[in-house]
């Protein structure tokens, strides 16, 4: 059994609220992982529907805890640190090994890699640096 037959009205109506903004925005970004089509595309969606979606869920479990255990509740602000700091991190590194996989293999799918800007040579009738 559980305690949420417990949870007063003015705490369930958000919950429930955050609950649903948290699997729509889940589900945003799966969507929009299934329908774009290639990979640089495809890693924005999944990552701003689960950092925007956790948040939510989040959220709401830390009210609906906090409400039923008369207590603060702050192991999910660990969990949202986490994810928020992880997340961003990891589509980073993923874009960044499948540009630099892409630039091997020569695929036009992706832009040239930047020319390398060397330092100029001083101007001939520059002083030199005292």
């Amino acid at each position: 059994m559980t305690h949420l037959a417990d949870l007063p009205v003015w705490a369930a109506i958000p919950v429930a609220l955050l609950l649903l903004l948290g699997a729509s925005l889940a589900l945003i970004g799966s969507i929009g992982f299934v329908r774009l089509r290639s990979f640089y595309e495809r890693v924005h969606a999944p990552t701003l529907g689960t950092t925007m979606g956790i948040g939510s869920v989040l959220l709401a479990s830390m009210l609906c805890f906090t409400v039923l255990q008369s207590r603060l509740v702050l192991h999910e602000i660990l969990i949202a640190v986490f994810m928020v700091v992880t997340t961003p991190i990891t589509l980073m590194l993923l874009a960044r090994a499948a540009l630099y996989r892409d630039r091997s293999e020569g695929s036009d799918d992706v832009p040239a890699a930047p020319p390398v800007q060397t330092a100029a040579p001083p101007a001939p009738d520059a002083a030199p640096p005292v």
